[in-house]
């Protein structure tokens, strides 16, 4: 059985929602990354993604210097915890049509992050699996307005 703990990313940056949007497109540069948790002390409160920044902050003609993350984050996060088994996270990313979750201890802090990448990588006994969750995440979603 592998855990969460056994494939995750540990280290991983997190920002604040009083951030400013164009400080966490610099933090996404220079990490070389897509997605930054934003915590509010050590608690996840969200996720903000590259395309956050464009479709939230960019198309609505938001200042990226004075924005905040809070305005541009996905918040109602999906979260893993350490002890999980892999196949449930994979379940939870199919379901709700996504690539990485936080990873969060008992009190709902911050540990590390999970991709699905981290678990073809890390996991390969698990690449049925996977191609499954990619193939549910990639299926077209429902627009979430009218």
């Amino acid at each position: 059985m592998t855990t969460v703990a056994d494939v995750m990313t540990r280290g991983v940056r997190s920002m604040s929602p009083t951030d400013t949007v164009a400080k966490a497109a610099q933090a996404m540069d220079e990490l070389n990354v897509g997605v930054i948790p934003v915590c509010d002390g050590g608690k996840v409160v969200g996720m903000v993604t590259d395309r956050d920044i464009v479709v939230r902050g960019i198309a609505r003609e938001f200042d990226m210097k004075t924005a905040k993350l809070a305005d541009v984050m996905s918040a109602n996060v999906r979260c893993a915890t350490e002890g999980q088994e892999i196949d449930d996270v994979l379940d939870q990313m199919a379901d709700s049509q996504i690539r990485r979750m936080p990873v969060v201890d008992g009190n709902q802090r911050l540990v590390g992050i999970i991709s699905l990448g981290d678990i073809a990588d890390k996991d390969p006994g698990d690449e049925l699996d996977v191609a499954q969750s990619l193939a549910e995440i990639s299926s077209p979603a429902k627009p979430d307005r009218v």
